[in-house]
């Protein structure tokens, strides 16, 4: 028989699985089936969604090569404003959205800055660029403190038995510190872009076109109501759970 306290905790954790998941099954219920499979063929909608993962895609991939070295230095080494700067990867998790959009786009929406990257094709204003930009402020700190964390537990021994054996420093850190901080990175990119996929605030204000799948559901709910966005909703939830099933089965298999 479980005890009193497995029940009182089994209580205490179904209310919150059925916070998380009454409203995502109600939203397919009352979208339907016909109505579902319809908006899966919209273009409009596929092109949002694909739009999105691509430049979460993008963005995870541009932190995970310059944010890992970060994270490795913040992990290994004290220094002089190491506190400060950690602090400042963290305020964009912290800040509202629409305050971090405004904060980018004082700096990539017009001046010496955004003219030099318009003259190279990195248009910020209504672009693809814009939208990385966005999505990678604000998601960058789940893959850098991931790293950071796994690069914290992976003892600095090894690194040193490695250099006595005749590696360099940079066989060590990617044959040694990298391979046994794997889990952490992966699992930092998986929520950076997850992350990314959902950002809203910050994207709209700095291009609301091309239309992410976020933009796209506000845009059809200002426009038409829910009856209209929530197929659109749907869609993108559905699409969503189905690459992260995928991915989490193929790392798990590598692992």
């Amino acid at each position: 028989m479980r005890s009193n306290f497995t029940i009182f905790m089994m209580v205490l954790a179904l209310i919150i699985v059925l916070f998380l998941s009454v409203p995502l099954v109600k939203l397919f219920v009352g979208v339907g089936t016909d109505k579902f499979f319809e908006t899966l063929q919209d273009k409009e909608v596929l092109d949002a969604i694909w739009l999105t993962m691509k430049v979460a895609f993008y963005a995870t991939v541009f932190v995970f090569f310059t944010g890992i070295p970060l994270a490795y230095l913040i992990a290994r080494y004290d220094f002089i404003g190491k506190s400060l700067l950690e602090t400042m990867i963290d305020i964009p998790v912290m800040v509202p959205h629409t305050a971090a959009g405004i904060a980018l786009l004082t700096v990539f929406g017009s001046g010496s800055i955004n003219e030099a990257l318009s003259s190279v094709g990195l248009d910020f204003i209504d672009g693809q660029t814009g939208i990385m930009a966005a999505m990678m402020f604000l998601s960058a700190p789940f893959l850098i403190n991931s790293a950071k964390d796994g690069f914290r537990k992976v003892d600095p021994k090894l690194e040193k038995v490695a250099r006595t054996l005749g590696a360099s420093a940079y066989g060590a850190f990617f044959k040694i510190a990298v391979p046994n901080a794997r889990k952490d990175i992966v699992n930092g990119a998986l929520m950076m872009w997850s992350r990314g996929l959902g950002e809203f605030g910050a994207v709209v204000i700095l291009a609301y076109h091309p239309m992410t799948a976020p933009v796209l559901i506000y845009d059809r709910f200002t426009s038409y109501g829910l009856v209209e966005s929530a197929p659109v909703a749907a869609a993108m939830i559905a699409v969503s759970i189905v690459v992260f099933l995928v991915i989490r089965a193929v790392n798990n298999r590598i692992r």
